[in-house]
């Protein structure tokens, strides 16, 4: 199939350099104007989709190239800007880096070269004049096919931008074009922000930043060029990545709330393509599951920051313990998991697995790995593998079994409580990453709603 989306993908030269602050700048400018925009983030973040779509207002999903084959990655591009005027796909870290310190793998650019799409390249122009070309040139050059065609100055002042855009200009001939700047804007800066903690007034907070960095943007950067630019991205060839439909509908309860929040859009809509209906509960707030479920979705999140509030909804606690004690069918990844153990620090939690979560003070086994089933269970059988991910600052004395982990450098170590009903973790994965994990999930679901009926 082929699709034609507008479309671009702001990069940036490092992690820091900005290029989030210009990413919500253009969106929230894109949606002022009327425009119905898609927003996708490289790499397997879960914070910067959720700000896109929940704060800005932009469809959002995630672009992996460690999770999806090529094809699962244009076909997702495409599946998500369906109804979109353009899309704005966010980088991750520097343009070139990739998910180990010496190749491009499931970099920006990786993701770039796979969909043929214009790069427009954030550049931190403080403290610098100059320079900026040197630094320019550099991410022409390293590789063939940069395929960048644009350059946002930030940091830039106003009085030394059209001197440094003329100097784009005259040097690389028109192989790039200098598309504006954002200026100092220190009352704006985003890094901070946790999203899924917020309340409302962070929200607001959050919100009226976002008008001033659009504000600004509709004066300093060229939006029309950026328009114009995503215009014209050459089309887009896929093969469908279709799910089976089930004749049996299932319900499935999803936890969504201030601790339970990270979930990949594109799987969840995986199970409804299926045949599920996905049921929203609260285990903060709710007193019981929802009636008449045949699964469970415990995603991560922040349950740490919300341990009391956990530990004394004792009702839900008790209702959760109960159903996977007749063997509900679940899956628990990351904070899902550590709500499962037998507390988080001293709040007592579910209580259905063994151990009890500490705080290590940092990061815990972060970054991608192939999971490897070491024996027949509820997504898979023994040998079966899907990508994944870790991020966490916690940790468990009793991290399960059922699944050996490895990274690209060798590492490996077994984790996941893991049988016939129960996939609880800390690695997260993408059901299109395998989706023969969604569909015996789904299956799973299906045979406990004919043995209740």
């Amino acid at each position: 199939m082929e699709s034609n989306i507008p479309r671009i993908l702001l990069s940036g030269t490092n992690s820091g350099c900005g290029k989030t602050t210009v990413t919500c700048a253009v969106l929230q400018a894109l949606v002022n104007r009327k425009k119905k925009v898609g927003a996708f983030k490289c790499g397997p973040d879960y914070i910067d989709p959720m700000f896109h779509s929940r704060i800005i207002g932009a469809k959002s999903a995630n672009l992996d190239l460690f999770f999806f084959s090529e094809n699962t990655l244009r076909y997702l591009l495409a599946k998500n800007s369906e109804d979109r005027d353009l899309c704005v796909i966010e980088g991750v870290m520097g343009y070139y880096d990739g998910m180990g310190l010496t190749t491009t793998q499931a970099s920006s650019y990786h993701v770039a070269a796979v969909s043929g799409t214009p790069v427009v390249l954030v550049v931190n122009a403080k403290g610098v004049s100059l320079s900026v070309l040197a630094t320019i040139q550099g991410f022409l050059t390293l590789y063939p096919e940069p395929n960048i065609q644009g350059v946002i100055l930030n940091q830039c002042s106003a009085m030394t931008y059209p001197a440094l855009a003329k100097a784009i200009v005259s040097h690389f001939g028109g192989r790039v074009r200098p598309l504006g700047f954002l200026p100092p804007m220190p009352n704006c800066t985003l890094e901070s922000r946790h999203l899924g903690l917020v309340t409302a007034d962070e929200v607001a907070d959050l919100r009226e930043k976002l008008q001033e960095l659009a504000a600004q943007a509709e004066k300093t950067l060229d939006l029309d060029g950026l328009t114009e630019l995503a215009a014209g991205a050459p089309p887009l060839c896929y093969e469908p990545v279709i799910f089976p439909k089930f004749d049996q509908k299932v319900r499935i309860a999803v936890a969504r709330d201030k601790s339970f929040c990270f979930y990949y859009e594109d799987s969840l809509h995986a199970l409804t393509e299926m045949g599920a209906e996905l049921v929203p509960f609260s285990p903060l707030a709710d007193a019981s599951l929802p009636p008449h479920i045949h699964g469970l979705y415990l995603g991560g999140g922040y349950p740490e920051l919300y341990a009391h509030a956990l530990s004394q909804n004792t009702a839900m606690r008790s209702a959760i313990h109960a159903a996977l004690s007749r063997h509900l069918p679940c899956i628990a990844e990351c904070g899902g998991f550590m709500y499962l153990t037998q507390s988080i620090g001293d709040k007592p939690m579910v209580g259905f697995l063994p151990g009890s979560s500490f705080d290590t003070g940092k990061l815990s086994r972060f970054g991608y790995v192939t999971l490897t089933a070491k024996e027949k269970n509820m997504l898979c059988d023994a040998g079966d593998t899907i990508s994944a991910h870790e991020f966490h600052h916690w940790d468990c004395p009793h991290t399960g079994s059922g699944f050996s982990a490895a990274k690209a450098s060798g590492k490996s170590w077994d984790c996941v409580f893991a049988n016939e009903h129960l996939y609880a973790g800390y690695p997260h994965f993408h059901f299109y990453s395998n989706p023969s994990f969604a569909i015996n999930f789904y299956k799973a679901c299906v045979k406990e709603k004919i043995s209740h009926d």
